[in-house]
């Protein structure tokens, strides 16, 4: 069996299983190849390379196992090769964070938040930091800042100090364990926000996949708005004068402009759309102050 049939054989088993996808693949082909891939140690990039390559009995019957284990458990792959990329960084992953799959990292990679920035921008939060990939991204993008990164979770924490060792950032990254802005030692002239925002309605249909996510990392109340009302009272005292903070609400636009009806957001591009994440500067903050 060469290895594009068995990846191939793999998928339909993914199919067939009727797993969800979300965590870094969007379908059943590329996530049998992922973990193929990684099973046989073989790079992510090099599926045409090796796509004709015969492999032995033993090699399928390891990738056919993961798979296996992929079916049953209904843990994102993530969490079985202890690894996920974000704009092309690898990063460590286990159970005690939320797989990192922020569409601010496709900002930061792209430089639309650039323009709101300035030479002055020195200090950068990551908030809601969980594996701490954005606070990576962020010092990877601008050099000259220094970052700090806050989250709720000391495992998630314990996750993001990984990764910061991981790409040798321990002396701009700053991981801090508190809820919300509270341990914030600002102003910071960027803030960055993946926080928990998954209506009640949303949370109790989410497929398994996403069950097997710390729920502290997802559930943001009937609304999904909990943590954010009381983010958006406080970020003002925490940015400087000419700070902004950028904020992902996924599929929750409705519901943030229904609880926040006179703030005025710039709405930024990404790969899912114009609903996903939102600007606010900090004067815009103070103006719609609820």
């Amino acid at each position: 069996m060469t290895l594009l049939e068995l990846i191939e054989a793999q998928a339909a088993r993914l199919t067939e299983a009727g797993v969800s996808f979300g965590h870094g693949t969007t379908n059943a082909f590329d996530e049998a190849a992922w973990l193929t891939l990684w099973r046989l140690g073989l790079p992510l990039d090099a599926l045409d390379e090796h796509a004709a390559q015969d492999l032995t009995p033993a090699q399928c019957a390891e990738v056919q196992s993961l798979v296996g284990e992929r079916i049953a458990s209904r843990k994102p792959a993530a969490y079985l090769t202890r690894e996920a990329w974000l704009q092309g960084v690898p990063f460590y992953v286990d159970e005690r964070a939320i797989v990192p799959r922020s569409f601010i990292a496709e900002l930061i990679a792209d430089a639309s938040i650039d323009p709101w920035l300035s030479e002055r921008t020195r200090r950068v939060l990551d908030l809601c930091t969980g594996n701490g990939s954005l606070a990576v991204l962020a010092a990877m993008a601008w050099p000259e800042v220094e970052v700090d990164a806050i989250d709720l979770s000391a495992d998630a924490l314990a996750v993001a100090r990984i990764n910061v060792e991981r790409h040798g950032l321990q002396q701009r990254v700053r991981l801090l364990q508190g809820d919300g802005l509270a341990p914030a030692q600002g102003p910071y002239d960027l803030i960055l926000c993946n926080p928990p925002y998954v209506n009640s309605a949303s949370m109790a249909a989410l497929p398994a996949e996403y069950r097997a996510e710390p729920e502290l990392a997802l559930a943001g109340g009937d609304d999904g708005m909990d943590f954010i009302r009381t983010l958006l009272r406080a970020a003002p005292a925490c940015l400087s004068e000419t700070g902004v903070l950028v904020l992902e609400i996924g599929n929750e636009r409705p519901f943030f402009e229904a609880a926040f009806p006179r703030l005025e957001a710039a709405w930024l591009e990404c790969s899912a759309g114009e609903d996903q994440v939102l600007l606010l500067t900090r004067e815009a903050l103070l103006r719609g102050q609820i």
